[in-house]
């Protein structure tokens, strides 16, 4: 491989303005910088060809507890996490994955200090420390890890699917590790694990084996110096690129019918191939095309049929769990009840399908097609934050040509039928495997699979089988797509009138206000449009929030067919219920959202409920409230939170409690009713002129509020929405202690919140500027030194603006109220380092954070993100950067002090807490202990939770307060 510079013409985006440039080292370390003069953060990302498929035997999990290790300390910097803290602390975050044949590190950073964070980067493959202590602390979260994903059923599903092939095959592994065989076995054969590691990292961890991408504001020379000075002390043993030859499945692990039981309610059909790796046919994209016709929904397809039976919920197909050398082409159908008990018809129809691909020939027009949205979606494409910009590059390095890096799998070109031949011959029945997922199965199963203990079937079929399924399966008319209208061709930008840094409010009336927002910034052809739709009866009760709920998704239902071809063309819509009504959202190219849009609101207007759809949507609505127990212990916790602090919260118990007794005549009745009084709240962003913006408006108004009969009516001034947070009492610690919903979850989970105040932006910045000096530690000393638990977060919180912090962590080590007593602790150990911060450092941390409010958005969609919480919140600072910005330069570090004295402080008396804790099943004892426990004077139990919030006052409300009322 030739050193230095290459002259490689790197394919990118016509609206790119980005510089790249390949380099290789002298140690055959491959980079690709990226010159960025616009940039705000600074990134990079390191992919080192080595995954779990690399595990030693028997000391499965090692790559990935690799991956953990590298974290805490090098030779350079020897202090524990030492890596983190300065990334924290100059604004921005860590990461790294591992999967089957890589492992990826990265990380982002104010620009500022981005050369002395790269420095510590790059010793995680210079000269790291892995020291005993710190091994044995870290297996005890990758255990912990691992106890996370025990009860999720993707986990699950996927270690079934690697349990059901060729031993001998890495792709048989167990990959995530635990304590089990990263402590327990190795030390019962004798083996030091420590030593493993560092054995397992100076063999595979090689310079020629990484692919670093660099992204930064400097020149291109200038990156280029900084990389070789950094990276080049890398050693390279020119370690040859593994690879794992031979096929995972053998003919044992084809022709099969699992029949496997999930965690959760609902039932889940997966049929699933070995392909030709998709990858090494990119530019010919068979994949692409297969996966675009078999997942398609609209009319003809297999989707649709499916649906009109009452059958399928929802499909999906691609290419999947792939490798170099193998991969898998899966199709996962989401069954209703009745398609359940319709297995083999289904199997039949899309073997079926695949016969009409077959009979149909590999046709040039839907490949065209295709190339044409996936080349219009390539340049057109959003700008995203540079750290997961870098982390897709540097995993495509490995895989693809350096002309293709920024392209990989994203632009089939080439128009090659026997290839798409070559794949789709692979669909067939003599070598498939078929997953059946049901709780149905419960007691019938004989077998266990040993990581997670999912109990399963295994039962052969053959392809006469397979032939009778589709001979007995209903006679449907299948059809090719038809040419997508939706594709844009006027991809023109308008000229904005108004420069205008803010939304502007256009226009208000009795039934509407409209912001908007022209782009000047992105200059890309894409709109975002969303309208808010105030209905006073949508969140009334449990019934009218359960049947708007229901109502959105049955809007949704009626319109897939013919807006799926919008999505496919990269324009998406979105109906989803709020606390008060609905909300319609649509986002992407400009040139056709007003013919979706304007059919998306005339469904509404004419909104009719057919009873054979309310009942396959009443079924998943009812499944999902199910689920709801299985959720992890920390989501729980947080759920319970909210339940506690928002007002209007109604509990999911009583929206499930009510829901088996609702039909469709109930929704019938109650839609008009909904829909009697609303308020319009809109906002259009993007490439769109003003007198569109208010023509869009104009005809939402003349549909709902100005027919002959009018659907809609104003608001009367009493009914403007509000969204009232509970105020908690000055000086009192609140608790609330629940048992974790679902008894076989070892997990428990504690939130514990610090309320502060109502919007306001020098208290803002006091509590962001806490969080954010506080974050780093708190998961040092709570994760990495105590191991509590593999989730600990410390972050702030924003209700409707009302302004706090919490701290959320899950574990199975101990129970909620020791872990309670834990976060004190560590607020205690905190002041002492607070009231011992120099002045300097103090000015630091205020202009990291300053740094981090100053990025610009990305794109429209995080622009109008933005501005949306604005008005929906009702705060309507639109400003709030620039704002806070000019808060945190007045700041006196005296003055920060005192706010963490007067509301972060254990035991200060004007400090508000409230703890949610969730018990899991190794602490239910302690979960009777504690309740029967007195309690320090200062602590309320809270025992009933819509008693505590009718008993509490109110924060006023942002929402229909005296600047929204006015009109």
């Amino acid at each position: 491989m030739a050193v230095g510079r290459e002259e490689v013409q790197i394919f990118k985006p016509r609206t790119d303005k980005r510089e790249y440039r390949r380099i290789v080292l002298k140690n055959s370390l491959q980079v690709l910088l990226i010159s960025d003069p616009e940039t705000d953060k600074c990134a990079a990302s390191m992919n080192v060809s080595v995954g779990s498929f690399s595990d030693p035997v028997g000391l499965e999990g090692l790559a990935h507890f690799l991956e953990h290790m590298l974290f805490y300390a090098s030779e350079k910097y020897p202090l524990e996490d030492s890596y983190s803290k300065y990334i924290t602390e100059h604004g921005g975050c860590t990461n790294a994955y591992t999967s089957s044949e890589h492992t990826n590190y990265h990380f982002d950073v104010n620009s500022d200090c981005f050369e002395d964070a790269l420095d510590r980067f790059a010793q995680f493959f210079i000269k790291p420390l892995m020291s005993a202590d710190a091994t044995t602390r870290e297996i005890k979260a990758v255990d912990s890890e691992n106890q996370k994903n025990l009860l999720s059923d993707a986990w699950r599903m996927n270690q079934l699917h690697k349990h059901l092939s060729d031993e001998g095959h890495p792709y048989h592994k167990f990959s995530t590790g635990n304590w089990d065989t990263l402590e327990v076995r190795p030390k019962a054969k004798g083996l030091d694990t420590r030593q493993e590691l560092i054995k397992f990292y100076d063999e595979n961890y090689s310079a020629n084996l990484m692919h670093l991408v660099i992204y930064s504001k400097e020149s291109l020379d200038k990156i280029q110096s900084l990389v070789e000075d950094k990276f080049q002390e890398i050693r390279n043993n020119d370690r040859s690129f593994l690879s794992f030859p031979g096929q995972p499945c053998t003919s044992e692990h084809l022709q099969i019918l699992v029949r496997a039981i999930p965690i959760k309610q609902g039932h889940k059909l997966k049929i699933i191939w070995p392909i030709t790796p998709g990858i090494l046919h990119y530019k010919e994209g068979p994949c692409s095309y297969l996966s675009h016709l078999i997942g398609h929904e609209g009319e003809g397809s297999l989707f649709y049929v499916l649906k009109t039976l009452g059958w399928a919920t929802g499909l999906a197909a691609g290419e999947g769990d792939w490798a170099t050398e193998f991969s898998f082409f899966k199709v996962v159908i989401d069954l209703t009840d009745a398609g359940h008990e319709h297995m083999q018809d289904i199997v039949g129809l899309l073997f079926k399908y695949i016969r009409l691909l077959q009979q149909s020939g590999v046709s040039k027009w839907i490949f065209d097609e295709l190339a044409a949205v996936c080349e219009t979606i390539f340049h057109y494409q959003d700008k995203t934050p540079p750290i997961d910009y870098v982390v897709k590059i540097a995993s495509n390095m490995k895989l693809y040509p350096p002309k293709d890096w920024l392209v990989g799998l994203s632009l089939p070109s080439n128009f090659c039928p026997s290839t798409i031949q070559l794949v789709l011959d692979q669909l067939s029945p003599n070598n498939v495997r078929i997953f059946w997922e049901s709780k149905k199965f419960e007691g019938q199963t004989g077998k266990v699979e040993p990581w997670y203990g999912t109990a399963y079937t295994v039962e052969k079929i053959t392809s006469s089988m397979i032939q009778e399924w589709m001979l007995s399966a209903p006679n449907d008319k299948l059809h090719l797509p038809a040419p997508n209208v939706f594709i844009p061709t006027d991809l023109s930008l308008k000229d904005a009138q108004e420069k205008v840094k803010f939304p502007v409010l256009l226009k208000k009336s009795s039934y509407s206000s409209l912001w908007y927002k022209p782009d000047t910034v992105f200059c890309t052809p894409k709109a975002y449009v969303k309208i808010d739709f105030n209905c006073p009866h949508g969140g009334s009760s449990p019934e009218a929030e359960v049947l708007t709920d229901i109502f959105t998704r049955l809007l949704m239902d009626y319109l897939n067919e013919y807006a799926y071809y919008a999505q496919v063309a990269g324009l998406y819509y979105g109906i989803a219920n709020t606390d008060s009504g609905f909300q319609v959202t649509v986002v992407g190219y400009n040139h056709k959202l007003r013919i979706l849009l304007e059919t998306v609101i005339k469904k509404i207007a004419k909104f009719e409920v057919k009873p054979d759809r309310f009942s396959v949507i009443k079924e998943m609505v009812i499944k999902e409230y199910e689920n709801f127990k299985f959720q992890q212990p920390y989501q729980q916790a947080m759920y319970h939170c909210s339940l506690i602090l928002q007002n209007q919260a109604w509990p999911w118990m009583d929206e499930l409690e009510v829901l088996p007794h609702l039909e469709a005549e109930d929704l019938a009745k109650f839609v008009p009713l909904m829909l009697s009084r609303a308020f319009l709240e809109c906002y259009i962003a993007g490439n769109i002129e003003r007198s569109e913006a208010e023509s869009i408006i104009e005809h939402i108004e003349d549909v709902f509020y100005k027919g002959p009969i009018p659907i809609c009516q104003p608001l009367f001034p009493s009914q403007h929405l509000t969204n009232r947070v509970i105020k908690l009492e000055r000086g009192k610690n609140y608790f609330y202690p629940i048992e974790g919903s679902n008894p076989s979850d070892e997990n428990s989970a504690l939130v514990h919140y610090i309320q502060v105040h109502r919007d306001d932006f020098m208290l803002n910045v006091k509590l962001q500027l806490f969080a954010f000096i506080a974050k780093q530690p708190a998961f040092h000393q709570l994760r990495s030194v105590e191991q509590l638990g593999y989730i600990t977060v410390l972050m702030g919180r924003n209700d409707s603006g009302i302004r706090g912090v919490q701290f959320i962590i899950q574990s199975t080590v101990k129970g909620p109220r020791h872990v309670d007593l834990r976060v004190e602790a560590f607020l205690k150990m905190f002041e002492t380092k607070l009231y011992e911060m120099t002045n300097e450092e103090f000015k630091n941390n205020v202009n990291a954070l300053i740094d981090m409010k100053l990025e610009k958005h990305k794109n429209l969609r995080e622009e109008s993100g933005f501005y949306w919480r604005e008005i929906y919140d009702g705060t309507l600072k639109f400003d709030r950067k620039d704002s806070e910005v000019a808060a945190l330069r007045q700041l006196e570090q005296r003055e920060f002090v005192g706010f963490f004295n007067e509301h972060i402080k254990v035991g200060a008396p004007q400090k508000r807490t409230l703890s949610v804790r969730v018990y899991g099943s190794p602490h239910s004892s302690e979960y009777a202990i504690d309740n029967s426990e007195s309690v320090a004077s200062n602590s309320v139990a809270i025992d009933d939770i819509f008693s505590f919030r009718r008993s509490q006052p109110l924060y006023g409300s942002f929402k229909g307060g005296l600047g929204h009322m006015k009109l």
